[in-house]
């Protein structure tokens, strides 16, 4: 597959841990320069350290993806240092767990501006430079937006969220030249599985409904669809969302 992105700038949320951080490796391996993003500051300095010797323009930027100013900032930001932006990736993401009648309102929030709104803003404000490059976004899904979670109410509303509006901006664009598409993970080894915790009182055999018979999945493995999809390989692609989620959706 033809994954090369040599001469391409991507923008990257989410970089300073995980699935976020694995993207921007295989990206800068791949040949693309980066704008990474997250609201971790050490975490991504820690990214940045490791991408040292890719030989590869790396910008970064310490941003709250809740605030929706800052979210076209940064997009302006980067396609004015780098002169294009050619893709944009949407991996940012949190949980949290809660019994329904009890979650705070912040959390619940927070889940929603973070996980769905980030990514619609940044889109918005990317898509005209996307459009000059026949570019292509990726925003990162979940199986949850396939299937209801217990304790995952607001989580589940922001992923199939996503997934709604990956299929509705690429109908909407249709006859352009620019890919949208998302992809779908069950469970990954990354900071919010390491942070998990289980709400008061919860009934855990609800929990293991969604947990894969087969494992987690690997983090590399996604993160290499990511690129796949924003590369020429993936000139396929539009409005597609692919599960990697080692069969918890299957049935």
């Amino acid at each position: 597959m033809n994954t090369d992105m040599t001469g391409k700038v991507a923008l990257i949320t989410g970089a300073a841990s995980g699935l976020g951080r694995a993207t921007a490796l295989k990206f800068a391996k791949a040949g693309a320069d980066l704008c990474i993003l997250d609201v971790n500051a050490e975490g991504l300095e820690e990214t940045v350290a490791m991408l040292a010797d890719s030989g590869r323009n790396i910008a970064h930027e310490t941003v709250d993806l809740s605030d929706p100013e800052a979210c076209t900032k940064v997009v302006v930001d980067t396609a004015a240092r780098f002169g294009r932006l050619d893709a944009l990736c949407n991996v940012a993401g949190l949980i949290y767990l809660a019994n329904t009648p009890q979650m705070p309102l912040g959390q619940y929030q927070r889940t929603i501006d973070v996980n769905l709104s980030a990514p619609f803003h940044l889109s918005q404000a990317a898509i005209p430079h996307l459009l000059r490059n026949d570019g292509a976004i990726v925003n990162v899904a979940s199986s949850a937006a396939h299937i209801g979670e217990a304790y995952a109410a607001a989580y589940c509303a922001s992923k199939w969220g996503i997934l709604g509006m990956t299929k509705a901006m690429a109908m909407e664009f249709q006859k352009a030249p620019i890919r949208i598409n998302a992809v779908a993970p069950g469970g990954m080894i990354t900071n919010i599985a390491a942070n998990f915790v289980p709400p008061e009182g919860c009934d855990f055999e609800l929990l293991k409904r969604y947990s894969g018979m087969r494992g987690t999945v690997e983090v590399d493995d996604v993160a290499d669809m990511i690129l796949m999809l924003a590369s020429p390989a993936g000139r396929g692609f539009h409005g597609a969302c692919i599960d990697i989620d080692a069969g918890i959706t299957a049935g």
